[in-house]
């Protein structure tokens, strides 16, 4: 199956793609520039491509991006601290970002044939994100089959949208993902800060895997206070 990965260049797309292609499927990435912050993470996606000797086509969405304020991944609007059970983490919610994204990667597999578009949407994005979430995902599908009826057949693929993130550093860990090449931190530093909904939630997800977190923080311990009170079913 002849599979596009969307792929931001961060632990769980990399993970993804790193999983499609042990099972021989991977096809090539697809990458969005929306003017997000945190864009150094595309150079992580086209050194994923690199090395796994795929294609990589990075869209160019920054006029879009424009469109879609509000968001402190878009705005100038501080990124808040904390866990993504917070309310405030709701400003890093970017309007109909997965749509968007997963309508164009969908054009794209179908233009190249290709069978399927992977994301690597998860269980801890359902909180926040309500393009992460099963509902969408299967929604979406049959959308993508109509829009497509008769012309392509494309399956969207979702492996990890029940998963946690710590399922994802496990799977990534089978599949020799390189975690130390992924970017994940939302304030796009020359670190991780450690302290962003992303990188406490990737902090934790190596400790509950029980996987040696390669990451470098400005602060690597900023996660034990901020994860303290909140359940894994609560955050789903």
């Amino acid at each position: 199956m002849k599979t596009i990965v969307v792929c931001s260049g961060g632990l769980d797309s990399v993970s993804l793609a790193q999983r499609i292609a042990s099972q021989g499927n991977l096809f090539g990435l697809i990458s969005f520039d929306y003017g997000q912050r945190h864009r150094k993470e595309l150079d992580f996606a086209a050194a994923c491509a690199k090395r796994l000797g795929v294609f990589h086509q990075i869209i160019d969405m920054t006029a879009v991006g424009a469109q879609l304020t509000g968001s402190a991944l878009t705005d100038d609007v501080e990124v808040p601290d904390g866990h993504y059970a917070e309310e405030t983490m709701r400003v890093t919610v970017v309007p109909n970002r997965n749509a968007i994204m997963l309508t164009i990667a969908f054009g794209v597999a179908a233009a190249r044939q290709a069978d399927a578009v992977a994301i690597a949407v998860h269980g801890g994005d359902h909180f926040i994100y309500p393009d992460c979430r099963p509902g969408f995902i299967d929604a979406f599908q049959v959308m993508q089959n109509h829009a497509l009826d008769g012309y392509a057949k494309v399956e969207l693929l979702a492996p990890y949208v029940n998963g946690s993130k710590a399922d994802i550093v496990t799977d990534g860990a089978k599949h020799d993902t390189p975690f130390a090449e992924t970017w994940s931190c939302y304030k796009g530093g020359a670190r991780h800060c450690g302290r962003c909904g992303t990188c406490v939630e990737r902090r934790e997800a190596f400790h509950l895997a029980g996987v040696a977190d390669p990451t470098d923080y400005e602060d690597p311990d900023f996660w034990k206070a901020a994860t303290a009170g909140f359940s894994a079913e609560e955050v789903r």
